[in-house]
C-alpha cells in the first residue's frame, strides 16, 4: 500500500511529489560521505571499483512488484525485461505459462477485457465487514474455538477496533477540509497576478505583489503551507492533488465502519479469491491507471548514472520485470503470492516490494510463496513501512517470520529509511518504522530524485518505498557482476558493508519528534547501505570462495589417484 499519513499534528502525505529542486542535490543518494560529506551509498566508488575488475556483468532480471511501471519511460524502456518465448499481441499465450501476451510482466489487477482495479479499500475494511454477521454482537467463547477459528476472531477483533472513526479523526479532517479550502482560494489569487499555476514556496517568497490582495493571499498562503508541514517546493497543483486525494481517503476511512468495501474485485477481476488454483487471471497492462509510485520505484532499480561517469560498459545488465499487483489501497495476499511465484518462474533473481499493510488475511499464501522464491535462490528486498512503527511489537506484512510456518525466511532484506543532515538536521526520517529484529539496513528514503511516468520527467518522492530499490540495485550489481553468490550471501554482504558511525550508541533526532535513537535501534545491521563497500566485500567473497572450490577439486584430484 502507498502509505499516507499526518506528520507531527497535521503533516500530509508521506509520499510527497516535490518537484523542482537545486540539481546537485538531485542524487544525493549516490553520494560519498567521505568525498561529499553527504550520507548516500557511494555509487560512483563502487563504478570505480567495478572498473578495476576483470569479470563483465552478466544479465540480471529484477521484479518490480508495485502499482505499475510506465513503458514508455525513455530511460526505462529499453531497460524492461522482455519474454522473448512470447510473441507479442498475437493474442496467444505461446510459452504456455498461462499469462497470455505478458511481454514485460504481468498485470493481476486487471481483468480481461482490459478493465484495471485503480483504487481498492484498506483489508481491515475488507476483514471487517467479511465476518461482521458471524461476529458482530455475538457472545464468543474462544475456548471453543479450534486454533484457526480464533486466530481468525481475533484479527476480526482488531480490525472492528482500528476501523473505529474517531472524534480526533473527524476534527483533523474537518481541519484538512477548512485548510484545502482555504489553499485553494489564496492560489486562485496569487496564479491571477503571478500566472504560474505551477508556482511553489521557493518561487513566491522573493515574488513582489502588485496588489494588497495578492500580498495578504501570499503571506497567507506561506503560512498555511508551513503549518500543514508541506515541502517549500512542492507545487500548488501538487499540493492541491495531495490534499483533496488525503481528504478521499479520510473520507473514505470515516464511512468504511457502516459501508462494505465495493465489490471492484469481483466486478473487474472476476477471479475465485478463495482460491489459490485459480491463478490465470489479470492482463499484460503493467502500466495501469497509476504508475508515478511504481515507475519512480524502477527508476531507482535500474539507478541510471549521469553520462559523464562514463560507465555504461560497467553498467549492470538489470533487466526490469514489472509486476502489477499494489493498487490505490491496501494490496490482496493472493496477488502478492501469485506475482512472488510469477516473477520466481520467470527468471527474476531479486524481488522489489515497496509496499506493506497491518493485516494479511491469506499471510500463509504469501509466506509459502517467499519460500518458493528462497527455494529458488531469489532474494526479496522489501520496504519497511511509513508508519513510524516499531516492526518487533506490531508487525506490518509482509513479514520475514511466519507464524504459520513458524520460521523465518533468510532470503528477506528489509529496509528503513535514512535521511542527512542537510536535509532534515539528522540521518533519520520521521517516517520510517524501526526494529532490529525485523528491519535489517536503513538506506536513502528522503526527497528521493527517479523517473516519473512520461517519456522525460523525473521528480521527488519520499518513504521507505524509495529505500527498497536503491538496495535492490546494490543487490543487482552485485548479482550481475559475481553471479554465483547465494541471494542470502548477498543479503549478508549488503548488511557487512552498511556505514556506521564510530559510537555505535550515538543518538540522531528524529524530525518532528522529542526523542532520539541510534542505528542500531532502528535496525539490525546498525547502519546505512554502502554500495562501494558492498562490491568490495562480494570481491572478496568470490575470491575465497574460488580458493576453496580450487581447494577441495584439488582434494578430491589427489583422492581419486591415491
Amino acid at each position: 500500500m502507498k502509505k499516507w499519513g499526518l506528520v507531527g499534528c497535521i503533516l500530509f502525505i508521506q509520499l510527497i511529489a516535490i518537484g523542482q529542486t537545486n540539481v546537485a542535490n538531485q542524487n544525493w543518494h549516490w553520494k560519498d560521505y567521505v568525498k561529499d560529506t553527504v550520507h548516500g551509498i557511494s555509487l560512483r566508488q563502487a563504478y570505480e571499483k567495478l572498473a578495476t575488475l576483470s569479470n563483465k556483468p552478466t544479465p540480471i532480471i529484477v521484479a518490480v512488484m508495485d502499482g505499475g511501471v510506465d513503458t514508455n519511460q525513455l530511460e526505462l524502456k529499453s531497460r524492461l525485461w522482455t519474454n522473448t518465448k512470447e510473441i507479442p499481441n498475437n493474442g496467444i499465450d505461446d510459452d504456455h505459462n498461462g499469462y497470455i501476451d505478458d511481454i514485460h510482466g504481468w498485470n493481476f489487477l486487471g481483468g480481461k477485457e482490459g478493465e484495471n482495479i485503480d483504487k481498492a479499500s484498506d483489508e481491515k475494511s475488507r476483514i471487517y465487514h467479511k465476518f461482521k454477521t458471524q461476529y458482530e454482537g455475538v457472545i464468543i467463547d474462544t475456548n471453543k474455538l479450534n486454533k484457526a477459528q480464533k486466530k481468525q476472531y481475533l484479527v476480526w477483533k482488531e480490525a472492528a477496533a482500528e476501523i473505529e472513526f474517531s472524534e480526533e479523526d473527524a476534527a483533523n479532517l474537518q481541519y484538512i477540509k477548512m485548510a484545502t479550502n482555504a489553499v485553494q482560494k489564496l492560489g486562485n489569487i496569487i496564479i491571477k497576478e503571478m500566472n504560474d499555476s505551477n508556482f511553489n514556496v521557493v518561487k513566491l517568497e522573493p515574488y513582489q505583489p502588485v496588489g494588497r490582495v495578492t500580498l495578504d493571499a501570499k503571506m497567507a498562503y506561506l503560512r498555511t503551507i508551513q503549518i500543514l508541514g508541506v515541502d517549500k517546493e512542492t507545487s500548488f497543483s501538487d499540493v492541491m492533488s495531495d490534499l483533496k486525494e488525503y481528504i478521499e481517503g479520510k473520507e473514505k476511512s470515516a464511512k468504511s465502519k457502516t459501508e462494505a468495501p465495493a465489490p471492484i474485485r469481483a466486478n473487474i477481476i472476476k477471479d475465485n479469491y478463495e482460491s489459490l488454483a485459480d491463478k490465470y487471471y489479470g492482463n499484460n497492462n503493467i502500466t495501469g491507471p497509476n504508475a508515478k509510485h511504481g515507475t519512480h520505484v524502477a527508476g531507482l532499480v535500474a539507478s541510471i548514472p549521469d553520462s559523464n561517469w562514463n560507465v555504461n560498459s560497467l553498467y549492470p545488465s538489470i533487466q526490469i520485470m514489472s509486476v502489477r499487483v499494489v493498487p490505490d489501497g491496501d494490496e490482496y495476499d493472493k496477488d502478492i503470492a501469485l506475482g512472488i511465484r510469477y516473477a520466481v518462474d520467470n527468471g527474476a533473481k531479486i524481488i522489489n516490494m515497496s509496499f506493506g499493510k497491518s493485516f494479511s488475511p491469506e499471510q500463509i499464501w504469501v509466506d509459502s510463496a517467499i519460500r518458493y522464491a528462497a527455494a529458488k535462490d531469489v532474494l526479496i528486498v522489501h520496504s519497511a513501512g511509513n508508519e513510524s512503527y516499531d516492526l518487533d511489537i506490531k508487525p506490518v506484512y509482509p513479514n520475514p517470520y511466519s507464524s504459520f510456518l513458524n520460521d523465518t525466511a533468510n532470503n528477506i532484506i528489509t529496509v528503513g529509511a535514512s535521511s542527512d543532515y542537510f536535509i532534515n538536521g539528522t540521518l533519520l526520517t520521521d517516517f520510517s518504522n524501526f526494529g532490529p529484529k525485523i528491519v535489517d539496513v536503513l538506506s536513502p528514503g528522503n526527497k528521493i530524485y527517479s523517473a516519473f511516468p512520461g517519456a522525460t520527467n523525473h521528480g521527488y518522492l519520499q518513504g521507505t518505498s524509495m529505500a527498497a530499490p536503491i538496495v535492490s540495485h546494490i543487490a543487482a550489481m552485485i548479482r550481475s557482476y559475481y553471479p554465483n553468490l547465494t541471494a542470502v550471501e548477498v543479503k549478508k554482504i549488503i548488511m557487512q558493508s552498511t556505514w556506521k558511525p564510530a559510537d555505535q550508541n550515538m543518538q540522531f533526532s528524529i524530525p518532528q519528534k522529542e526523542e532520539t535513537k541510534s542505528l542500531v535501534q532502528i535496525a539490525s545491521s546498525g547502519g546505512i547501505v554502502n554500495a562501494a563497500k558492498a562490491i568490495q566485500i562480494a570481491s572478496t567473497f568470490a575470491t575465497n570462495r574460488s580458493k576453496k572450490n580450487k581447494s577441495t577439486n584439488s582434494s578430491i584430484k589427489t583422492n581419486s589417484s591415491n
